[in-house]
């Protein structure tokens, strides 16, 4: 990479990094402290509450992605980060979980993620782009990691209203990285979007990426509809489930890290098969935890295999999507996999809470295991690209 290939690298994976890490603080208390507003009783209204995000995500990637082509990406990113921070210091404000739905959707409404790669991919050269996409998904990846270690920390000093106040303090700052650190971006080029997006559409390979970001995000989000309170169950109060989360967190970066030497003496596919069995595996193990008394030790090892297939695939999956997807169809191949991330987002907090609502926690696992399954399925025969070439072979 060039230095300023580096420089917008980090910059941009900064951005992500701070906006993601504010969404992603609240996940693992929400579903215990959301129950406490007037209204929290309600295990489907809870499930709205946290995904509702993800819903606005999904109906605004698209469009902001291409305002961007017109507009300009920097002031895309500027505009949706501060309709994310105002979103956040509205739910700061809330009072009920009616007026925290309201502050969730508006969160969402700051999508910027396509735009955000798009504007990646203007500022690198297609040989490094793997790379810089790859350091986008492991920040992602990593903020996630991190906020299962530290929101129970912080939620123990400053409540979920902090956490969401520092959520929007971290947008802020974002709004800085984007004028102070990302290169002067080239300038845009209208493409025929229209074309672009059936094409994308009709692709293949980029469909089972999308269906698996879709699967990996809506299963993560539901799983944390239960897990706290099974950690709760086994005798770890909430503000010590860090004790957990660290850990197996570390631990399965470590492991990961490993993991991804076998990518490059060509095993990729074989990792992506092994990382979603292993997601299911977990499923199974918390379904048998439900229907016996959890154990703490056995909660530690299931959450530690989970991140260690959760991250494989965080990391990878955005990288094929941009190495997979021809030039000419890169921007709109990365708005369609953003929207159904958000939208995995979505799913998986409503459907979440729904099936808790009506089924309890072992109908939960049962359906996310369902789901990951499937996944395998569908990503069985995945062709991946050539580093060189773009040719493709199968997985």
């Amino acid at each position: 990479m060039t230095s300023s290939e580096r420089r917008a690298s980090a910059s941009l994976a900064s951005i992500f990094a701070l906006r993601m890490l504010g969404l992603f603080l609240v996940l693992p208390v929400f579903a215990l402290e959301a129950r406490k507003y007037p209204g929290g009783d309600d295990p489907a209204l809870l499930g709205l509450a946290m995904g509702i995000y993800g819903l606005t995500q999904a109906l605004l990637q698209l469009p902001l992605g291409m305002a961007s082509d017109r507009f300009g990406r920097k002031r895309i990113i500027v505009l949706g980060l501060l309709v994310f921070a105002a979103g956040s210091f509205w739910a700061a404000s809330a009072t009920t979980l009616e007026a925290l739905v309201w502050g969730r959707s508006l969160q969402g409404a700051g999508a910027i993620s396509a735009a955000v790669s798009a504007l990646l991919a203007d500022l690198t050269r297609d040989e490094v782009r793997t790379k810089a996409m790859a350091l986008v998904g492991a920040s992602i990846g990593l903020m996630f990691a991190v906020s299962l270690v530290a929101a129970p920390v912080l939620n123990a000093w400053v409540g979920l209203a902090g956490l969401f106040a520092l959520t929007g303090t971290l947008a802020l700052v974002g709004v800085l990285v984007v004028w102070r650190a990302v290169p002067a971006e080239p300038a845009q080029q209208v493409h025929q979007q229209r074309q672009g997006l059936r094409d994308v559409f009709r692709h293949p390979g980029l469909l089972r990426l999308n269906f698996g970001v879709f699967v990996l995000h809506a299963v993560q989000l539901s799983m944390w509809m239960a897990v706290p309170a099974l950690l709760v169950q086994a005798g770890l109060p909430k503000d010590m489930h860090w004790q957990v989360y660290l850990p197996a967190v570390g631990l399965s970066f470590i492991l990961m890290g490993g993991l991804f030497a076998l990518e490059r003496r060509g095993h990729l596919g074989k990792l992506l098969r092994v990382a979603i069995a292993l997601m299911a595996l977990v499923q199974m193990g918390l379904l048998w935890q439900v229907q016996g008394a959890a154990g703490l030790w056995p909660m530690g090892l299931l959450v530690f295999v989970f991140f260690v297939g959760f991250n494989i695939m965080e990391a990878s999956q955005p990288s094929l999507v941009t190495r997979m997807a021809p030039t000419q169809m890169r921007g709109a191949a990365m708005g369609v996999y953003n929207t159904l991330q958000s939208l995995g987002f979505f799913v998986g907090g409503g459907l979440g809470g729904l099936l808790v609502k009506s089924g309890g926690p072992h109908v939960l696992f049962l359906s996310t295991a369902a789901a990951l399954l499937l996944w395998l399925a569908v990503v069985w025969g995945l062709a991946l690209p050539e580093r060189s070439a773009g040719a493709a072979k199968p997985a």
